[in-house]
């Protein structure tokens, strides 16, 4: 069943009270257009703070330099500071590097992207669960970077570790046209293993078909690989990136639970549109 939206799609006519509002609401509802254009407004400011606020915290080197070595020291207690063996084993193999680098990129905002669109259209709930625990999981981050900002194996000065994406591909996050968006000490928590997370468990509980099964429990270890293998993250990034967007999907599954349905209860009591059923979510 395709799960509603916050108002639902008997949405009565405006009442007269306060009619800019209501009629956008039930704009919103009645004309799939007006929805489809309200979350991608939405999404697309989200991901465009994200990236803004990401980037400002981009000038504090020294700091960052010093977390990164003490989660290297941490790395070392713990007997996982695995990374410059770990990115041995593909330095010497162009076709290791260029999976990697591919990975890395292809399978990290643009599979985000594509899955999302698709889930949109056919799985909404998981789509909106996936949606909103990636936002929030995110705005969490936001707040770790600007607290602890971590420089990343591949801009340590000892010249121990290659950016392999930066030195073999002919595409980077770090492009002169993104510099403005883009934090190169965002390295802890990791989000490209953390929303990995999120969108193979969104992949998995919304397609059946088996192949679709395995590469989306595959994608969180794929990722996990690549962020090592580049050089981009360290291994306690992937695991704050777990924590971090673990959070998210409880803070998610919370707002199905709680949040939405007072939501629509508010829409009805202010707009008189009828609720939502109560197993239709947002």
């Amino acid at each position: 069943m395709e799960r509603r939206s916050i108002v639902s799609e008997h949405a009565l006519s405006p009442p007269a009270s306060d009619p800019l509002v209501a009629r956008l609401l039930h704009n919103i509802e009645r004309h799939r257009w007006y929805r489809d254009m309200f979350e991608l407004s939405l999404v697309a400011l989200a991901f465009l703070l994200y990236f803004l606020v990401r980037g400002f915290v981009v000038d504090r080197h020294d700091e960052a330099l010093d977390n990164a070595l003490w989660i290297i020291d941490f790395e070392r207690a713990l007997g996982i500071f695995w990374e410059p063996d770990m990115q041995e084993l593909v330095l010497d193999h162009r076709w290791a590097i260029d999976i990697n680098n591919f990975i890395y990129f292809w399978l990290d905002f643009p599979l985000i992207v594509a899955v999302g669109i698709w889930m949109y259209f056919m799985r909404r709930h998981e789509y909106t669960v996936a949606r909103d625990a990636m936002l929030l999981s995110g705005a969490i981050a936001l707040v770790v970077y600007n607290t602890f900002p971590v420089m990343p194996p591949r801009l340590l000065p000892t010249g121990e570790f290659v950016g392999t994406v930066e030195e073999f591909s002919n595409f980077s996050y770090q492009a002169q046209s993104t510099q403005a968006f883009v934090n190169p000490y965002a390295a802890v928590p990791s989000l490209h293993f953390g929303w990995a997370v999120i969108l193979g468990g969104a992949l998995f509980f919304a397609v059946r078909n088996p192949f679709v099964r395995a590469f989306a429990l595959s994608l969180p270890w794929l990722q996990f690989a690549s962020i090592v293998f580049t050089a981009n993250h360290y291994i306690l990034d992937a695991v704050a990136g777990l924590i971090v967007c673990l959070a998210g999907i409880w803070l998610a599954l919370a707002m199905q639970r709680w949040v939405y349905p007072w939501i629509r209860a508010e829409v009805h009591r202010r707009w008189g549109a009828p609720a939502a059923p109560a197993e239709a979510v947002t």
